[in-house]
């Protein structure tokens, strides 16, 4: 009996060591977004299991895409800073996120800068794992803010649309418009 105890506690102690490791891997943020974070003025940060993300999808019982969705994510982090004046961050930290990400064997799927030549930008890179979309990353820079979501999961860029004004993640606006070609008598 003794011995079975002993066995059980290596059991939990490994598959926690596991279980950390696998979670810092999902929790990884580029050097550029610490050093968002740290010119900032004020900072919102928080991070969403699945568990949390199934509890606060239950506020909006009719949606059914948000809850199909959400069976396939693990996990939502969300990084909003502001900053007291337009234009106070280092667009090349931005720049420097874009190679942190290329480095560490991410895919970018989207690199929109502002009209005009203006420092504001939206990229969206994904990470796959056995030909699988297992992780996506957003970042949003504006004027005076900029936000840095990462989903972890199953989820396909089609699905975020989904999670678009939920869970701290913008609304995605501007996709593309499929005609309704069923015609109506």
């Amino acid at each position: 009996m003794r011995l079975s105890g002993i066995v059980s506690v290596v059991l939990i102690a490994i598959s926690t060591g596991t279980f950390t490791a696998a979670q810092a891997q999902h929790e990884w943020v580029p050097q550029g977004i610490e050093a968002l974070r740290q010119s900032a003025s004020s900072k919102t940060e928080f991070t969403l299991d699945h568990s949390m993300l199934v509890f606060a999808s239950k506020l909006d019982p009719d949606n059914e895409d948000l809850r199909r969705v959400i069976a396939g994510v693990s996990g939502v982090s969300v990084h909003s800073y502001h900053f007291s004046g337009r234009w106070m961050y280092d667009p090349a930290v931005l720049s420097s996120v874009k190679e942190e990400y290329h480095a560490a064997g991410w895919k970018q799927l989207m690199n929109n800068h502002e009209k005009d030549g203006g420092p504001g930008v939206s990229n969206l890179w994904i990470r796959l794992e056995n030909n699988a979309i297992s992780d996506i990353a957003i970042l949003v820079a504006r004027a005076s803010e900029v936000n840095f979501i990462v989903v972890s999961g199953s989820i396909s860029p089609l699905d975020l649309s989904h999670l678009g004004g939920h869970f701290g993640i913008p609304k995605i606006e501007g996709g593309v418009v499929v005609p309704n070609t069923t015609r109506r008598p």
